[in-house]
């Protein structure tokens, strides 16, 4: 929300050619309460001064000689650090209004004034281009803070993935459909699985010899999407020798607590004879 301080502290610049006319907005700025009211007699100026100062509002007079209101819009645009144009224009010609609003002002001010609508049109624009520049310092502070927020996630899982690398063998990601989608480290040679065989399906046709008691049971666990931890399997190999591995997973869920797989370290451990 915009408070009344932040209105009556806005930046504001009256641009007219007429000095009776800049002093007759300042009286009335001054005594609506308005504390920063600076003006100019000079069009010219206009861009460099909003470049310096970044006013909140502009009351710029369309009719002035050697570069009227409508040039001093146009440079505005090319200047602009955003893509709102903050000018209320001042005119005594009804057919320039539509014109100054398609030329980008935001509102207008008919001469001779009306004090009282002057005002009204002053605070309501006021009140709007203060509101659009605390959203757009919102939107930035949340890209700030999404970028940060993923390049920690990144630090994260780079962290997760290196610890999870030194302490086994492997690491190990599954789909939805019990197939390996990631591993680190020679997983499927070690295990003799082809790539696409699902978990609990240790070797298949391609390695013989895995204890099916112990099979089962993880089997059993993976179907009910439990965790493991430190789950014992092991295998007999062609030369007589029983080779053992030590497995952990945890089943993985979107945020709409549908299962998408499982993930996992793995250790080899010593064969024996």
């Amino acid at each position: 929300m915009v408070n009344n301080a932040d209105i009556l502290n806005a930046n504001i610049l009256i641009v007219d050619d007429q000095d009776v006319n800049v002093q007759l907005l300042e009286q009335l700025l001054h005594e609506a309460g308005y504390t920063r009211v600076a003006s100019t007699t000079n069009p010219s100026e206009v861009r460099t001064l909003h470049r310096k100062n970044h006013y909140d509002l502009i009351l710029l007079d369309l009719q002035m000689p050697g570069m009227d209101g409508f040039q001093v819009m146009e440079g505005l645009k090319e200047n602009a650090a955003d893509d709102y144009l903050p000018v209320l224009v001042i005119t005594a010609q009804p057919d320039h209004k539509l014109r100054a609003l398609q030329a980008g002002a935001r509102d207008f001010i008919s001469k001779p004034f009306d004090l009282l609508e002057a005002k009204m049109r002053i605070r309501n624009m006021l009140e709007v281009r203060l509101l659009y520049k605390k959203l757009e310092h919102y939107n930035k502070v949340l890209e700030q803070t999404v970028e940060e927020r993923t390049a920690e996630l990144r630090a994260s899982e780079a962290r997760y993935r290196s610890l999870t690398e030194l302490a086994s063998d492997w690491y190990w990601e599954q789909d939805e459909n019990m197939n390996f989608t990631r591993v680190s480290g020679p997983v499927l040679e070690m295990l003799g699985i082809q790539a696409g065989t699902p978990a609990g399906e240790p070797g298949g046709a391609q390695a013989a010899g895995w204890n099916e008691t112990e099979r089962k049971l993880l089997q059993k666990k993976i179907a009910a999407r439990q965790p493991f931890l430190d789950f014992a399997f092991s295998r007999v190999n062609a030369d007589g020798s029983q080779q053992t591995f030590r497995v952990s997973g945890e089943p993985m869920f979107d945020q709409s607590s549908r299962f998408i797989g499982y993930r996992g370290i793995g250790v080899k451990l010593s064969a024996r004879k």
